[in-house]
């Protein structure tokens, strides 16, 4: 089953409470790829870089079987740059600098042997062009799921609405849900999301886990305590290669085996954190990933006798 990923290449440069870096790689897309090349092999990668992205960072995709086909690079430009500082609690940030430099041309195209993926995972973007995405397949994929922000609520809404008419997964946050709802309630702005056009929801909650909406049908997933957070910069973007590299791997998007696909993306998620960047990513093992995996299953796993 093959995967195609859209969204982001770049830099950035964090702060956090426990440490700073310079400019390391980032993006979207590049979380996602990293993640979801432990559980596929054929990840078609669509994005656009300019010509400081490092040659051996394409290299470590390639060897992870993440086709680089679909990204564009610039000869002349610089990749995309955010920098940013999070606050003491790890879940408010502010923005520093936001340098679009290539991604303000990015009108992504799909190569001929993208367009029949049976998965699509499209990453934080300009709702337009997730759509434009969307339009190039040549029949509908088994699963399309979309990530989305509050910016794009504030700035491209009509285009935001348009598009999840046509997706099969949505993935917010707890603060963009009601921000796209108007509702308080997360179980009122999720039965009014999936009247939108989703089938199934997804919202996050960053250190408090995930929640689940499929009609009348609900799961929670819990988030690992973990003593160390450096940084949980692409942490929603491993949660969705992780989640969707699952469901690639096992064909199967019914709701419950999209449970497992949570508990893994919780998984993956619990390790981005743990280091700066993808460095985390690029270092763990089938059996790390399992050895996490059953850490949450022990985690949720309960007997009790009634009497």
């Amino acid at each position: 089953m093959s995967l195609v990923v859209v969204g982001t290449m770049a830099f950035d440069a964090i702060e956090t409470p426990f440490g700073k870096t310079d400019k390391i790689v980032g993006g979207s897309a590049t979380y996602v790829a990293y993640t979801a090349s432990n559980f596929i092999q054929d990840v078609k990668q669509v994005s656009i870089v300019g010509y400081d992205f490092p040659k051996e960072e394409m290299n470590d995709l390639s060897s992870r079987g993440v086709d680089l086909e679909g990204v564009t690079v610039v000869p002349d430009k610089k990749s995309f740059f955010w920098s940013g500082r999070y606050h003491l609690d790890m879940n408010t940030r502010d923005t520093l600098v936001t340098d679009l430099n290539v991604l303000a041309d990015f009108d992504p195209v799909l190569p001929e042997s993208y367009r029949n993926a049976e998965f699509v995972m499209l990453g934080n973007l300009m709702p337009s062009l997730q759509k434009k995405v969307i339009e190039q397949m040549n029949s509908k994929p088994k699963l399309i799921v979309l990530d989305t922000m509050n910016f794009w609520m504030e700035v491209a809404l009509d285009d935001l609405k348009d598009v999840l008419t046509v997706v099969d997964v949505l993935l917010v946050n707890d603060s963009e849900a009601r921000q796209l709802t108007n509702e308080y309630s997360i179980v009122k702005a999720a039965k009014k999301i999936l009247t939108m056009g989703p089938k199934y929801l997804i919202i996050k909650k960053g250190e408090h886990g995930a929640l689940l909406f499929h009609e009348n049908n609900v799961f929670f997933a819990p988030a690992l305590p973990l003593e160390e957070v450096f940084d949980p910069t692409g942490a929603g973007d491993t949660f969705a290669g992780g989640f969707i590299g699952h469901l690639a791997k096992t064909k199967d998007i019914s709701f419950e085996n999209m449970k497992t696909a949570i508990i893994v993306g919780s998984a993956m998620a619990s390790f981005c954190v743990e280091k700066f960047g993808v460095q985390r990513l690029k270092e763990i093992s089938k059996n790390d990933i399992d050895g996490r995996i059953n850490e949450f299953v022990q985690l949720v796993n309960f007997d009790i006798a009634l009497v």
